[in-house]
């Protein structure tokens, strides 16, 4: 990564870093790789459909500053990215700053020169992705943020998924402006401390806290008995909390607060296990050695089968987080597009005959397949994703998927 230029842009500095593309300069498209997975319209995560843009708050590795935001840009015919960081710390990062926001990116995009062989090998065995520019999937800048979120999806609509998501954020930018961790179940001395308003200001803590958002995006924060303090991001909304951020914090405060149900319990087990060092998502990464072999995929599917929540549409969500695209996840969903697109009529207990049928001659790329036909569905139905407003990401939920005269979908149409 090269650093270019330093910019003040109404107050706030950035700096810009171009980012090498390398051999992928010839596969990579910015739009196709944010846009190719749901996660892209999870908070933190914000896509701009006009300036396509990519925008997010990411956590630097040993950093205590309380943000550094993102923007990733892909300039016409270039063989590079363009990445213009607000950092909340000053305008310079150090080299090891810079080392961590580098390779956040490239896991995101899906950057690494193992990632492009996959993506070359996959179109060449399934033409239309070539001639559509469909072979990376998006993922989060950590696992981490991976693991919860394939937690966030299971179970309920894309709506709740969404909302989750959103809260999980807001919760972190609390726990920064507050240091507000509850860690017991409330009683008499935390009752004051509770978060019940949807008010950012009522939502701070014990303390009168003012807040305002300012047209470009800072935070002012003015807490008595404590000195002003600015954070740079999107919105009023803090960055996806980390296992540390997460570890402490009590149950039924976490469920409550994100409207998680039971899925809080399973979230905090795994940030105390990540914290406590029972789970090594890093060795867990660095196990799959850049090979999606039979053998690291037994191996980690085994381990994270250890876990409590990681069921096995959980699990394979995850692996395919990690690059492993042989197995086709199984939910209501799958059952949906096999019905819908390919006239099967599968059950959960023949779905797995049903989709080595159809995808198992695309093998090892059974997912990217189904992948791809499932997004293009979308896109029929709701028309371009990555242009799609972010207040009408909540449309795409199961019951818009079957008839095309919903009053939502002739909405949306109505709207685009």
């Amino acid at each position: 990564m090269e650093r270019q230029n330093v910019v003040n842009s109404g107050g706030r500095w950035y700096v810009e870093y171009k980012l090498p593309l390398g051999e992928a300069a010839a596969t990579f498209n910015l739009e196709k790789s944010v846009c190719s997975h749901g996660f892209f319209m999870t908070a933190p995560n914000h896509w701009d459909p006009l300036s396509k843009t990519f925008q997010r708050p990411l956590h630097l590795f040993h950093s205590h500053q309380p943000l550094t935001t993102v923007q990733i840009a892909q300039p016409p015919e270039a063989d590079h990215l363009l990445l213009r960081v607000f950092h909340s710390g000053g305008v310079d990062l150090s080299p090891a700053h810079e080392q961590s926001l580098t390779e956040q990116v490239r896991r995101m995009l899906r950057l690494s020169d193992a990632e492009e062989k996959k993506v070359r090998a996959f179109q060449d065995v399934y033409g239309e992705a070539k001639s559509s520019g469909f072979g990376r999937v998006f993922r989060s800048p950590t696992l981490f943020e991976d693991m919860v979120k394939c937690i966030l999806v299971c179970n309920c609509q894309w709506s709740r998924t969404l909302s989750m998501a959103k809260a999980l954020c807001e919760l972190q930018l609390e726990l920064q402006i507050t240091n507000f961790a509850p860690k017991t179940p409330a009683g008499k001395e935390s009752s004051k401390r509770k978060i019940k308003s949807r008010n950012l200001g009522k939502r701070c803590g014990e303390e009168d806290v003012k807040s305002t958002c300012e047209a470009d995006g800072t935070l002012k924060v003015d807490e008595s008995n404590s000195e002003k303090t600015e954070l740079p991001f999107h919105g009023a909304m803090g960055n996806f909390p980390s296992p540390e951020e997460l570890a402490g914090l009590d149950v039924d405060f976490l469920g409550k607060r994100c409207n998680l149900g039971y899925r809080a319990s399973r979230i905090l087990g795994l940030a105390q296990s990540v914290v406590e060092g029972r789970i090594n998502l890093k060795k867990l990464e660095q196990d799959c050695g850049g090979e999606a072999s039979l053998s690291n995929y037994m191996k980690i599917n085994e381990q994270l089968g250890e876990m409590n929540g990681f069921g096995p549409f959980t699990r394979a969500n995850v692996l395919m987080c990690l690059g492993f695209y042989h197995v086709v996840p199984s939910d209501s969903e799958t059952l949906r597009h096999l019905n819908q697109v390919h006239g099967k009529k599968s059950t959960i207990k023949n779905i797995q005959q049903d989709i080595e049928m159809i995808y198992g001659k695309y093998a090892p790329y059974q997912f990217l397949v189904y992948w791809s036909e499932i997004w293009s569905f979308y896109e029929e139905r709701f028309g371009k994703l990555s242009e799609l407003p972010n207040t009408h990401y909540k449309l795409i939920t199961a019951a818009n998927m079957r008839f095309k005269n919903d009053k939502a979908f002739k909405r949306l149409k109505k709207e685009q």
